[in-house]
C-alpha cells in the first residue's frame, strides 16, 4: 500500500481546526462572537452575567476563548483557563440564556459563511459544555 501525503488528505481526515481554518481564521470568528455576546442586552439582563461582562478584559476572555476553540477543534494550542464549570457557576445561567448565547453563536457563523457541517460540529462541542454553564431547571432563579 502507498504512503499517503499531506497533499492526498481528504477533508474527512482534517481536523476541524484546519477545516476552520487555524488560528487566525477562529480569532477572527471568536474576536465577533465575544463582542455579540458581551454587549448582548438579553445575556446582560441577568446581573451577575453584566457584572461579568464588564469586570474582565474582553481581549484576554477573546483569547481564553480562541485558546480554548482550537484546543477543542484538534490546534496545537493549550487551553489554560479555568473549567467551564468554575467559569461559570456563579453567573446562574439559564435555558433561555443558554439559547440567546446559541443564537448569536449561529449569526456569528453564519456571518463568517462557517459550512453547515463545520457548524453542526462547533454545536457539538458547545452543547457538550450545556452542563457545567447553564443552571439545572430545579435551581432557575425567578
Amino acid at each position: 500500500m502507498a504512503q499517503q501525503t499531506s497533499s492526498e488528505v481528504t477533508p474527512a481526515q482534517k481536523s476541524l481546526y484546519d477545516r476552520l481554518g487555524g488560528v487566525y481564521a477562529i480569532a477572527a470568528v471568536i474576536d465577533d462572537f465575544i463582542d455579540r455576546i458581551m454587549d448582548n442586552p438579553r445575556l446582560n439582563a441577568n446581573p451577575k452575567v453584566d457584572e461579568a461582562h464588564h469586570r474582565v478584559s474582553r481581549a484576554g476572555f477573546k483569547y481564553l476563548v480562541t485558546e480554548m476553540v482550537c484546543w477543542a477543534t484538534g490546534g496545537p494550542q493549550q487551553y489554560t483557563g479555568r473549567s467551564m464549570r468554575d467559569s461559570h457557576v456563579h453567573l446562574d445561567i439559564t435555558e433561555d440564556e443558554w439559547q440567546v448565547f446559541l443564537a448569536d453563536l449561529q449569526a456569528c457563523l453564519d456571518h463568517f459563511a462557517v459550512p453547515k457541517a463545520e457548524q453542526d460540529e462547533l454545536f457539538a462541542l458547545v452543547d457538550s459544555t450545556k452542563s457545567d454553564i447553564v443552571l439545572p431547571a430545579s435551581t432557575v432563579r425567578p
